[in-house]
């Protein structure tokens, strides 16, 4: 196994026991699309799927694809509230450029 460096804050792992029951797997995932290129999912899911690694962090299943695990080294997941909107926010090292909104990047 290999060991991957993603790293979620309080707020983020909060935001995710309140929306997720026991027997919940969370995935983590990088996509193609987007205006930079590639962009985060976050989903809920009933079991991982085959060849993805899962790692506990605070008693929430987290579910990585390999593509995706490489894409996610070094990555902070944060969860944040303003007036305007709600949601996870992620600061990845390993991305070069990001949109204004936040949801998508480029390597």
């Amino acid at each position: 196994r290999s060991i991957i460096m993603i790293e979620f804050t309080e707020n983020a792992l909060n935001a995710l026991k309140n929306s997720t029951e026991e027997s919940d797997y969370v995935r983590i995932a990088v996509k193609g699309g987007g205006c930079s290129g590639f962009m985060y999912d976050v989903k809920i899911e009933s079991e991982p799927s085959q060849g993805d690694e899962v790692f506990d962090f605070d008693g929430i299943k987290i579910c990585l694809d390999r593509q995706s695990s490489f894409m996610l080294s070094d990555t902070i997941v944060d969860y944040e509230t303003t007036l305007a909107q709600s949601g996870f926010k992620f600061l990845n090292a390993q991305a070069t450029r990001s949109c204004g909104c936040g949801q998508s990047f480029s390597c």
